[in-house]
């Protein structure tokens, strides 16, 4: 496996988190028309007769981390004005392009104040990144130190934890069981196919948590060293707090664990008690119980009964952003796990091989 390269990483994150703002800028990508308009004539527009104040710090934030990773990315040599100039010209040259793009979907609004919104957060998130971010990805950097640490090297390594990344990002949408990811019939319109009754949907409920719980502790160990296992209860703590995230901002503040279900409850406590043993196993093995779990989650995900009892109690339909950003984690969410199949599936053979030329040796 070749060795790792400092900057690919962020280089990685960069592109990676770019294309999933392209989503949420473009979504739900469908009624293109020319609205026969000049195609720069947003550019020009007057201070809106309504600001929503949310969307606006949405459009900071999101383009805050974009700025960061591409100024992280961008070599050390170049000095800090120049990175920091280049990272926000490109944020603002993305937003830029997304926003023109926007004139042509009949369900979205192309804005100056987005695109300024967009400008300044790739700005203070370039400020960061010029700033920090060789500290953080440099060859001496902590991330650096903890990656050669804890995660395998090379290009397997960098797309383990993009792929990590994603799956946080998909655990923040709200109306989706705890860890379950692979919803491909709801994406599809595809209606249920038992009828709801609570015991069986606390049935599906413990048996998706503790299959899936399972197959991301495993996957996130066949892509570490060693046998500590801290990453994997960084990473499922995390899951934890992004869920928790998603219900307090969908849902009513008041209610951040409305997610705790008693199945949930329960599929948490098999699911921990099933894969704490199976940290011990043989890499190829886990593997190969990292594959089978992420498919029998994502099998029960499609056949889970709707949930006639989840309801939003708070009106978002006035925040656009949010919206966007939902379907944008729903989509992350519905597809990941397919992915994760095809890099467990590479990551295996490659080391399957390697062991076979090994024993071979000897």
């Amino acid at each position: 496996m070749p060795p790792s390269n400092p900057a690919a990483l962020p280089r990685a994150l960069a592109l990676a988190y770019a294309l999933l703002v392209a989503y949420a800028c473009l979504h739900p990508l469908t009624g293109w028309r020319d609205s026969g308009l000049p195609p720069f004539d947003w550019l020009w527009a007057p201070w809106p007769k309504y600001f929503i104040l949310e969307d606006f710090l949405f459009n900071i934030l999101g383009y805050l981390p974009l700025g960061f990773l591409a100024a992280a990315a961008l070599p050390a040599g170049w000095g800090f004005g120049r990175r920091l100039l280049l990272a926000t010209l490109l944020g603002g040259l993305l937003s830029l392009g997304l926003e023109s793009a926007q004139n042509f979907l009949p369900s979205r609004v192309a804005s100056n104040l987005d695109l300024g919104g967009n400008a300044a957060g790739a700005l203070l998130g370039a400020l960061l990144g010029a700033r920090w971010g060789t500290a953080l990805f440099g060859p001496q950097g902590r991330l650096q130190r903890w990656r050669a640490q804890y995660v395998i090297a090379g290009r397997s390594g960098e797309a383990g934890l993009v792929l990590l990344a994603l799956w946080l990002l998909g655990q923040l949408t709200a109306t989706d069981l705890l860890f379950s990811t692979g919803d491909i019939r709801s994406l599809l319109g595809i209606p249920a196919p038992l009828p709801f009754r609570a015991e069986r949907f606390i049935a599906f409920d413990t048996a998706v948590t503790a299959s899936a719980l399972l197959a991301v502790g495993l996957f996130t160990r066949c892509m570490t060293r060693g046998l500590n296992p801290l990453p994997v209860l960084i990473v499922l703590g995390l899951g934890v707090l992004a869920k928790t995230i998603a219900t307090w901002t969908f849902f009513e503040p008041g209610a951040p664990l409305a997610w705790l279900t008693p199945g949930a409850e329960r599929g948490l406590m098999i699911g921990a008690a099933v894969l704490l043993p199976c940290l011990l196993l043989p890499r190829l093995v886990q593997h190969a119980l990292a594959g089978a779990s992420l498919l029998l989650a994502t099998a029960l995900v499609n056949l889970v009964p709707e949930n006639p009892y989840l309801i939003y109690d708070r009106q978002l339909t006035g925040f656009s952003n949010f919206l966007n950003f939902h379907g944008l984690t729903q989509l992350v969410d519905s597809l990941w796990p397919y992915v994760a199949l095809a890099y467990l599936s590479a990551l295996g053979l490659w080391r399957g091989e390697h062991l076979a030329a090994g024993a071979r040796r000897r």
